[in-house]
């Protein structure tokens, strides 16, 4: 039997397609540890937005507003750029800072620079503290710091080297070396 060069032609060309596929299939898979380091890229933004929270009995609890959102799929964390926290209880709490980083899925705040809780007072002047820094527990309603505080309320001033807040129970204790000025009260 005898075979013509022009009918050998498909065979060969289509032997050379299938190792070439092999080829490209081998080299074009990425072993574990020739992978790059994850990239920290965010998935998705989200500008000028407000999230309400309701407590069982369906009552406004808690709202976030913020200009700018960014999530990261990587370690889904968010940045967030000026948010401001307000918890709509008896005695209302508004929490401020130019920038947050909420992690492990929002349980924990980072509140960075300008960080500002006020409390508002039926009776007196509302009370307000300002840090730098701040971590805060939403669903438990605490905040704490390790870097510099002031709490203010109308004349009276207090500094410390730290601070654990509880809206809850609407105890807030000071850290460290604490100094300051306490006004006395009007009659």
């Amino acid at each position: 039997m005898r075979y013509n060069n022009f009918a050998l032609l498909p065979i060969l060309m289509l032997l050379s397609l299938t190792a070439l596929t092999f080829w490209l299939d081998q080299t074009s898979k990425v072993e574990p540890s020739q992978q790059g380091p994850v990239r920290h890229d965010p998935d998705y933004y989200v500008d000028n937005f407000t999230v309400k929270r309701f407590d069982s009995a369906g009552k406004l609890y808690q709202t976030l507003s913020a200009t700018h959102m960014l999530h990261y799929a990587d370690d889904d964390s968010t940045e967030v750029t000026k948010p401001r926290m307000t918890y709509h209880t008896q005695r209302p709490t508004v929490i401020i800072a130019d920038k947050a980083l909420l992690i492990e899925g929002g349980k924990k705040v980072e509140l960075e620079n300008n960080v500002k809780i006020v409390h508002d007072n039926p009776n007196s002047p509302p009370t307000q503290i300002t840090s730098s820094r701040m971590t805060l527990l939403p669903d438990d309603e605490i905040a704490r710091t390790s870097v510099p505080v002031t709490i203010t309320q109308g004349a009276s001033v207090l500094h410390g080297q730290g601070l654990e807040a509880n809206n809850k129970t609407q105890i807030s204790v000071l850290h460290g070396r604490i100094n300051g000025t306490i006004a006395p009260q009007p009659k």
